[in-house]
């Protein structure tokens, strides 16, 4: 027998996490835009930890939850229906700390658990992702061209960044560079940790993005911006290097592994309170003499969107109990990602849609909401490289074994 229900703990720890939520997230996110925004987080985090609700995914021992990762997607889901990220900063679990965490708890040292991971954990620290470039390492994380040259004990690293994501509001830097020129093409590459703020970190500005229409700013505060960062001369200890030498780009596929997953979890959130709102619509809304909800044409729109909803559900709790059996998700995870994506894209448009004017209007989060999901095509890799990469599994699969099945989830049965 297949049994798809979760045990007595996570039901209780999910009903716990959305009480949570609906009781003190929701409400202080009305206060969005009258009160700074890391003051709200400084007042919520104190009572998520009282609550026992504190970095879900990192395990006890370091000071997290130590839940494994079905307990941690029953956590994200309920947590991403805070639409500003304040639930998630709350429980101490928002990106892009909550995957740099992993990745140090995972590559680290001993002594980089204690200076890094610590502080992170505890919230008194938030860390930044500083891998993408802008003229050549976007699509291609091998095309980085940031130098690392290792001078006695001290590594001297030279170059730009582009949209690393939280640079402004963090401590932090996880840094990708080529530390190795003449090595094979994923051994070039080398991940350090840096503190902030340091005079060979400078920041030249926050990228104006679609989103910033309202999603990730209040007022004038800067939130969540993607900064564009100049590296000169940048002077990071030896004992800052992550993992061995030239183990960044597996460090980094492991950071982002993680992000595209929460993203996906977070997404199915969105898509939920997207669909919700949407049907509240359709049934106060009168057209034609009747309600909107009673025509055939948008029955099969809501239609659709259940469907896809239903879908992105279930690749989520598939790959989290791959996850859960210590699998290799590689090839779920891109097929996810874009999946996901598209839904998420599509039922927010559909509602969207079905709320006409009001609905473009930012009277309502959906616009709001249409403008984020837009990055998330490209966000962790762009579809097109999970396309890519999806296709050449399938003609693999094909000429290993005469079948495409294990590329298309034929591993189930």
């Amino acid at each position: 027998m297949i049994d798809f229900s979760f045990p007595p703990e996570l039901q209780e720890l999910r009903a716990q996490v959305a009480a949570f939520v609906d009781g003190t997230v929701l409400p202080a996110e009305q206060q969005l835009g009258k009160r700074p925004y890391w003051d709200l987080v400084a007042e919520l985090q104190p009572k998520a930890r009282a609550a026992g609700l504190w970095c879900p995914f990192i395990p006890k021992e370091h000071g997290g939850m130590g839940l494994g990762h079905l307990g941690n997607a029953l956590v994200q889901i309920e947590v991403g229906r805070s639409f500003s990220g304040l639930g998630g900063w709350a429980l101490n679990c928002m990106s892009p700390t909550d995957a740099t965490m992993l990745t140090i708890l995972e590559h680290g040292t001993p002594d980089q658990h204690e200076r890094f991971l610590r502080p992170l954990v505890d919230g008194q620290r938030r860390v930044c992702f500083s891998m993408t470039e802008k003229n050549v390492a976007g699509a291609n994380a091998t095309g980085m061209e940031t130098t690392a040259v290792l001078e006695n004990d001290t590594w001297i690293l030279n170059g730009e960044k582009w949209f690393s994501s939280g640079a402004t509001t963090s401590n932090v830097a996880m840094i990708i560079a080529k530390s190795d020129p003449d090595a094979p093409r994923h051994r070039q590459y080398s991940a350090f940790l840096v503190d902030l703020p340091n005079p060979g970190y400078r920041i030249i500005r926050d990228i104006p993005v679609l989103a910033d229409i309202g999603v990730r700013r209040f007022g004038d505060e800067t939130v969540h911006g993607h900064a564009e960062v100049r590296i000169e001369q940048l002077e990071i200890p030896a004992e800052n290097l992550v993992g061995a030498r030239g183990d960044g780009f597996v460090v980094a596929q492991h950071r982002l592994g993680y992000g595209r997953l929460r993203h996906g979890m977070r997404s199915i959130a969105k898509a939920q309170a997207a669909l919700d709102l949407a049907a509240k619509r359709c049934v106060d809304r009168s057209a034609f003499g009747r309600r909107l909800g009673d025509l055939q044409g948008v029955q099969w729109q809501l239609a659709d969107c259940a469907r896809d909803l239903y879908l992105a559900r279930l690749l989520v709790l598939h790959i989290a109990y791959k996850l859960e059996a210590g699998e290799d998700i590689s090839a779920e995870n891109g097929i996810a990602k874009v999946f996901i994506a598209d839904m998420l894209s599509s039922v927010i448009d559909r509602a969207l849609q079905l709320h006409g004017s009001l609905g473009y209007s930012l009277d309502l989060p959906l616009a709001h909401w249409y403008a984020e999901a837009r990055g998330h095509h490209f966000i962790d890799g762009p579809d097109e490289v999970h396309r890519w990469k999806t296709g050449r599994r399938v003609l693999a699969e094909y000429e290993r074994s005469g079948t495409t099945a294990r590329a298309a989830g034929g591993d189930l049965f």
